[in-house]
């Protein structure tokens, strides 16, 4: 058995989407992590590596906002991977123009939708944005492109409005429309019933852009699934601007283990990619962060560590291997005789009923004290044992 979640979870009849598409956005949205620029090399290997993964999309960056950007998503684009390669562009035709140079299988076009933003970033009316839009999306779709158009602050944007600029956009044949929660302002219950409005009026394949300002980008992502939606985005740690973006990790081991839905990903080098991801941007991830954590398949306490020796699913939902994860048993104050005999046994030392006592003892005082038992440390104390122990 790889894993056990809640049989609760069957209990309730969930209707998902017939095909999911994942289209992951680290090379883009995730760059715009304040701090973080990758060089053509670390955004291509990480293209390759999520390729392997079988993600199905990559939006792999910003061709018109420099000349080495424009190169960089042309080389991917030329990489020969198997999942379509997609570009950010604004509604101007020079971007799409430069996503077209760059040869890649479709864009992302976006324009703020909301009145905060109508008002306040672009100085137009609804009207000059809707035209504006559809202007973009004929001349992208003339081209032969796969064009999708993100409702920046969607789900802050008066419903009318935005049931309109997307049935209009349907109009025009746009391949998917975006509902991007642009400061994660919505709740799951607000996703919910927002699907579900726009489905009254469209056809086309909706797609989910969350942001984690409130921790519930995989949540609102998850609901808006169930509610009708299709695609959805991730980046890889979750990274992005402010709070980040919806986990892709968190999202497919969730749709995967906790709700059945299997989209055919490689999980096992979800660990790898992670780390590939955190050394590309210098940005670490928390020890507690779901499924790529270090902590997440790390245990102590003693009660626990005595449980997870005899059956590992007693304290972990899923195997760490189904991620490219492994377990540690960690010494320290929370320690017990089971946890100390299983290292004893990992160095090969055969100890006495009263030399392991006189060691887990010497553990704890030592971790007390400040010291983290390492190696180092674990045979330091086997050595300093009164009485001596064979190895």
């Amino acid at each position: 058995m790889q894993y056990y979640t809640s049989p609760f979870n069957k209990e309730i009849e969930l209707k998902f989407p017939k095909k999911i598409t994942i289209y992951d956005t680290t090379l883009r949205d995730g760059e715009q992590t304040p701090g973080v620029c990758l060089d053509k090399q670390e955004k291509l290997e990480i293209a390759k590596k999520l390729d392997e993964f079988r993600i199905h999309q990559i939006e792999v960056g910003f061709p018109i906002v420099s000349k080495h950007e424009k190169d960089t998503v042309s080389t991917i684009a030329h990489e020969g991977l198997n999942a379509d390669v997609l570009c950010l562009a604004r509604t101007k035709i020079s971007d799409i123009n430069a996503a077209l140079d760059c040869d890649v299988d479709g864009i992302i076009t976006f324009m703020g939708t909301s009145d905060l933003h109508l008002e306040h970033k672009m100085h137009i009316t609804r009207q000059e944005a809707l035209n504006t839009c559809m202007k973009s999306i004929e001349y992208a779709k003339d081209h032969g492109l796969f064009v999708a158009f993100s409702a920046e602050d969607a789900t802050r944007t008066d419903l009318d409005y935005l049931k309109r600029m997307y049935k209009k956009a349907e109009s025009y044949g746009v391949d998917r429309v975006h509902v991007a929660d642009t400061t994660g302002a919505i709740t799951p219950q607000g996703m919910t019933f927002l699907i579900k409005e726009l489905r009254k009026e469209i056809n086309t394949n909706i797609a989910l852009h969350c942001h984690n300002d409130f921790g519930l980008a995989v949540t609102n992502s998850i609901a808006g699934l169930l509610a009708g939606a299709n695609d959805v985005s991730t980046t890889i740690n979750g990274i992005g601007e402010r709070a980040g973006n919806a986990s892709l990790e968190e999202l497919v081991m969730s749709l995967k283990l906790l709700y059945g839905k299997d989209l055919g990903f490689k999980t096992k080098i979800i660990k790898e990619l992670s780390e590939m991801v955190s050394k590309d941007t210098g940005l670490e991830v928390p020890y507690n962060k779901p499924v790529v954590g270090k902590n997440i398949f790390r245990h102590e306490s003693g009660i626990h560590v005595d449980a997870v020796i005899e059956e590992p699913l007693t304290y972990e939902p899923y195997l760490p291997e189904l991620v490219g994860q492994k377990r540690q048993l960690v010494l320290g104050k929370h320690s017990g005789c089971r946890a100390v005999k299983a290292k004893l046994d990992d160095c090969g030392y055969n100890v006495t009923k009263d030399q392991l006592c006189k060691i887990v003892k010497r553990v704890k005082e030592k971790r007390e004290e400040g010291q983290y038992i390492n190696d180092d440390v674990f045979k330091d104390i086997i050595r300093n044992i009164d009485e001596p122990i064979d190895p």
